[in-house]
């Protein structure tokens, strides 16, 4: 066997290597929603001090919705950093946390498909927040309310829930057949 590899075969490998060094164009939009978490975190501040200075003012309703937005913040908040945090994790670079103390439970055994989960439950959290968020505002303001609105962001909901069920059985199936197809693999050596 010869030292020397073909033209081909060079080419070939730079090919990979520079397919496998693209994963790290992604880092780029991970620190774009870091940043972006910053001007958010900006934003629940302000939502807090309105709920602060308004709260002799408001009604128990009103009261309702401005806390309900501030959870809503902290739910898009724990999105963007399953999204960073994760996206990373599995698409550019493990991320070397495993001894540290603060390491968080939900990156055990992250892979792409239970990100997926993780990300579509957060939604449908999300859209129930929303839908909360109308449901109260609708209770009491039901002359300004547009029912289809309600009934629209009803289906959504239900479409971010629906797409959370399939893709965890989804997964479910596939690790489980992954898992019956190594079991397989073992009794045969």
């Amino acid at each position: 066997m010869s030292d020397q590899l073909s033209p081909i075969k060079r080419f070939e490998n730079f090919f990979e290597g520079f397919m496998f060094w693209s994963r790290w164009v992604q880092a780029p939009l991970y620190t774009g929603l870091i940043i972006a978490s910053f001007f958010y975190l900006y934003k629940f501040f302000q939502e807090l001090l309105h709920v602060i200075n308004h709260t002799a003012a408001f009604h128990e309703t009103e009261m309702m919705l401005g806390i309900l937005s501030l959870v809503d913040i902290s739910m898009v908040m724990n999105l963007v950093v399953m999204v960073t945090i994760g996206g990373y994790s599995i698409f550019t670079s493990k991320i070397d946390v495993d001894m540290h103390d603060d390491k968080p439970l939900w990156l055990e055994n992250l892979d792409a498909g239970m990100l997926k989960i993780k990300l579509a439950t957060s939604l449908a959290s999300i859209s129930g927040v929303q839908l909360l968020k109308t449901f109260i505002d609708y209770r009491s303001e039901v002359e300004k309310a547009d029912s289809e609105n309600v009934v629209m962001e009803i289906i959504i909901h239900m479409v971010f829930i629906t797409s959370a069920l399939l893709l965890a059985q989804t997964e479910k199936i596939v690790h489980s057949y992954h898992g019956v197809e190594h079991s397989d693999e073992g009794n045969e050596h």
